[in-house]
């Protein structure tokens, strides 16, 4: 049975990796994505620019020190931030809107952030989202984001970004690896984190963001896996990561 389930997640692989005509327009296509107008801090600027496993991703964007302690967020969709996904529950045999737990999903940053909700999760729920000002609707294309920081930041900080996107199989992330997680059975590949310093003393033009590890494949942890050898395709959901910081 694992070696049909392993043929079954190359031939996907090899299949989801041919860029069709959609996948090219959404990476060709710059969405606009605006939030936090009315941060004091420093305009900052994330370009995102889709890889071609591009398909449908969603995504957190937010800065810490140069310790990595947490300092804001400055985007997540809106399904993330409230814990409503549009598809949500499917008891009834057709997917509907509904709050859904999904600590899989961006687990790095949910616990960077370090708001712990009800049920003991990381991630937002109805009760507790993350506020309008950052967030907005799950950009489906490459995009820009444009932003401010609440506060004027210090002198060094980091940009990060986790991106992650369901079902994306590989041979070693295959779907008997944790039986009976739901969560990691949504998931496959963990959520890719990547990373930037900005020091404002010497500001350059551009940064691009490097992938530094991936987040945990159930979000039972906040730990960061350095480790990237048995990522494939969700390297690829990002082609790159670029942010200017405004002077």
């Amino acid at each position: 049975m694992k070696c049909f389930i392993i043929l079954l997640t190359v031939l996907f692989a090899s299949c989801s990796s041919k860029p069709s005509a959609s996948n090219l327009l959404k990476r060709q296509t710059m969405t606009d994505v605006v939030t936090n107008t009315s941060g004091q801090g420093e305009e900052i600027e994330v370009s995102f620019y889709g890889g071609p496993s591009l398909y449908y991703p969603l995504m957190a964007v937010w800065l810490e020190d140069e310790n990595g302690s947490y300092i804001q967020t400055l985007f997540v969709p809106k399904a993330v931030a409230t814990g409503v996904f549009k598809y949500g529950s499917n008891a009834t045999g057709k997917w509907v809107e509904a709050a859904k737990r999904a600590p899989q999903t961006l687990p790095y940053w949910s616990h960077k952030r370090g708001i712990r909700a009800d049920d003991g999760l990381f991630m937002p729920d109805p009760s507790n989202p993350v506020p309008d000002a950052y967030s907005g609707a799950t950009p489906t294309t490459s995009f820009v984001l444009k932003t401010r920081a609440d506060n004027p930041l210090p002198a060094r900080f980091r940009v990060m970004f986790e991106v992650n996107q369901n079902w994306d199989w590989n041979e070693y992330w295959t779907n008997d690896k944790f039986p009976g997680d739901r969560n990691y059975l949504f998931n496959a590949q963990p959520a890719v984190v990547y990373e930037g310093t900005v020091d404002m003393s010497g500001l350059k033009d551009r940064y691009l963001l490097r992938p530094v590890g991936h987040g945990h494949p159930t979000g039972a942890t906040g730990e960061l896996f350095t480790d990237l050898t048995t990522i494939t395709t969700a390297l690829q959901i990002a082609d790159s990561v670029v942010v200017r910081i405004g002077k």
